[in-house]
This record gives C-alpha cells, structure tokens and sequence, in this order.
C-alpha cells in the first residue's frame, strides 16, 4: 500500500523531547519561568518588545479585541477569505465583523476596499497574512493613521514572514501567531501576541489568567507571596510550560524549516508551471513569505472533473491535500446572521472554486514532493476532455 502523505505535519525531534522531559521534571509544568523564556525568545525574534503566550491564536486574538477596547455595537474589518477564529472573538464582544472581497493575487485583503467598509463605529482593521504571505501593511497602517484605527495582525500561518525586511510581529498594534500542528513551527497547539506596547502587553498578560494581579508561578517560590488580588474578570488562556519547552526548541529550528518549506515551494513553481491548467502562488518568489501554504489554482474548464473531484482523486492516491480558505459566506451561521452573500464577494468566490492546498512541510521529503507532482499532473492529464 502507498504511503499516505498528509496534508500537513510537524516536525518534532530529539530534542523538543529532551526539552518536553526537562519540564516535566522540574514540577512545573503550566505557565511558569519556561513560557517567560520562550516569550522573550520569540520577541526578540520577531524585533517586538513583548510577548505573551497563550493557548491558541483564537485566544490571542479574543484577548487583542479586548485589549483594543471593543465594544457591542463596535466594528472591526477584516477579509472575507479566513477562518472562524479571525471573527468569533468579535461576535462574542458584541462587536460587529465588516467583511472586504481579497486581492485575488495574493489571496490577502483588498486594502482599496477598507477605506471604503470604514464608518464611525469602525475601532480596528484585522489584516490576515494568508498562507504566510504578507499584507500590504503601508497601506493599511496608511488607513489605520488617517482614520485612528489599531491594527491586529492575524499572523496565525505567518510566524517567519517578513514585510520589507521587517518582521511580521513588529509592524501593527498586536500580532497574533498560532502554533497549531500545521503552522510553520508547534507547541502542540498554542499562541501569542506580540506589540511594542507596554500596556497593551500587560493588560493581555493579566486577562490570560482570571484577572490575577500575580501569576502562579510567580507566588509559588521561596520568595513569592500566597496573597494576590483579581483586577477585573479574565480567562483562562495561558500557554504552559510543557508547550514552551516544545517552543523553545521549534523556534531555533524555525528558519530550517523555512527554507526546506522554499526548496520545496520552488520545486512546485518549477513543475507545476509546466501544466497549462494550473496556476501557481504568485508568492513563491517572494522573500517575504514564510510559505506556510501551498496553494494553487486549477482552471477545470477543459477538464471533465472539478476541484472537488481533484481533491478526491489525490486522496483515492493517498495523498492529503485542503483547501484554504472556505469563505465565510459558506458557512451558515455566518451567512444567516451576518446576511453574507457570494455575489459581494466575487473575487473570493472565484478563488475558492479553483483553489486547491498542496503539502508542503519539512517531515516530507523530495521523493513525497515529486510523488505530489507526478500524482496531479496524471490526474490532469487522464481527464482533459
């Protein structure tokens, strides 16, 4: 039987066990001195001046909102073209999510229609770095300027991205990352928020852990106190000890498996060219993406199958692939409350009925990457009417 090549998989090695061990070994094993070690790593890799590590980026992104001041009845903009996280944390404030079409080069957010989606119940533009591609952030910082805006970047597949030789993580107000398995590097799941200011930083911090003025780990040493007051209501959003023992290890690797991911996108570019019906991510020769998706797009008029049926066929051969992103128009919740329809969105639309996500992650190997190849081109080739 074939080798089944997942979509998407971490790498994880001798050493993120070592490390995992260590933690557990210690006795500490939630937030504690390890997540503060792997915070000020990750800021100093991004060039902010403070990070906060958290459960997941839906968390970082609930906390950002919060720490932004929004409201019931406030508006946030954001693309059209992400997943669920970007916009549950606003319906669950009471706020209310303002979708633009994308740019259908580059898959991010129009920034020629935020302008246009801005009214005076506007307080933040959500721009999302898809696949680890980077936004226009001139522009958009442009607006947020003009109109007094905070930005807070969803950077949940863009952690090594860089924007002009800067950083993804040191551009907007907050940047939210995701270390979910799929990412570009894992704690097992996890996130964090990244800015250049203090309060905001601080408010995050005490909001990730019920609103305590002291953390635990910094009450249980010999020179800590049991006593601590509750600031304000919080939640309970902290990465542990054992995520960041994994973090720790994952971020020395990150930029090795930044450049295995570009060897193998380049691979791709190469072939895949080659096929008349697709086409290929116009970010792959950009230096500033942290290639986190593959994504291509399929022209399936002179072929007798569709998408759906091409992503079947791949899995029929063994071979995972996805399709990122289903518009939000799509799911019905959205559709229904929001009132989303596909025809304001047509550039989307358009996107998401031809688009189709390739592996692409360091645990492969090249033989895997010309078996993805070799797979969808037959598979074109067989069913061209």
């Amino acid at each position: 039987m074939k080798k089944y090549i997942h979509f998407a998989q971490p790498l994880f090695g001798t050493e993120e066990k070592k490390e995992v061990i260590k933690a557990l070994d210690s006795g500490w094993v939630t937030l504690g001195p390890g997540t503060k070690e792997f915070e000020d790593q990750f800021a100093k890799y991004t060039g902010a001046k403070y990070a906060v590590g958290l459960s997941s980026c839906t968390a970082a992104l609930h906390l950002a909102l919060i720490a932004a001041g929004i409201k019931p009845g406030d508006e946030v903009i954001t693309t059209i073209f992400t997943f669920a996280a970007s916009i549950n944390p606003v319906l669950i404030l009471g706020g209310k999510p303002v979708l633009v079409d994308i740019d259908e080069q580059t898959m991010n957010i129009d920034v020629n229609l935020i302008e246009k989606a801005i009214t005076k119940k506007t307080k933040v533009i959500i721009p999302m770095h898809y696949g680890g591609y980077p936004c226009n952030m001139d522009a958009i910082r442009k607006i947020a300027k003009k109109y007094n805006l905070i930005i807070i970047e969803d950077a949940a597949t863009a952690i090594g991205t860089t924007y002009k030789g800067k950083k993804v993580g040191n551009i907007g107000d907050m940047t939210c990352f995701s270390f979910h398995p799929i990412k570009n590097m894992s704690t097992g799941d996890g996130g964090m928020v990244t800015t250049n200011n203090k309060s905001l930083a601080d408010r995050i911090m005490l909001l990730r852990l019920h609103g305590m003025s002291k953390e635990a780990w910094k009450r249980h040493t010999a020179a800590g106190s049991w006593k601590y007051d509750i600031v304000e209501p919080g939640f309970k959003y902290n990465m542990t000890d054992i995520q960041a023992a994994l973090g720790r290890v994952q971020l020395k690797r990150l930029d090795g498996f930044i450049k295995t991911r570009k060897q193998y996108a380049h691979i791709f570019d190469k072939e895949l060219a080659k096929i008349p019906e697709i086409k290929i991510p116009v970010h792959s020769n950009d230096s500033g993406t942290a290639y986190n998706l593959y994504t291509i797009r399929i022209d399936t008029r002179n072929l007798s199958v569709n998408r759906d049926e091409i992503v079947e066929l791949l899995k029929q051969e063994q071979i995972g692939v996805s399709v990122y992103y289903i518009p939000l128009y799509e799911f019905s919740y959205f559709r229904n409350n929001l009132k989303l329809k596909k025809s304001d969105f047509p550039k989307a639309e358009a996107v998401y009925q031809s688009m189709m996500s390739l592996p692409l992650y360091p645990k492969m190997n090249l033989k895997d990457v010309d078996r993805v190849i070799k797979t969808l081109s037959d598979i074109i080739k067989k069913h061209r009417k």
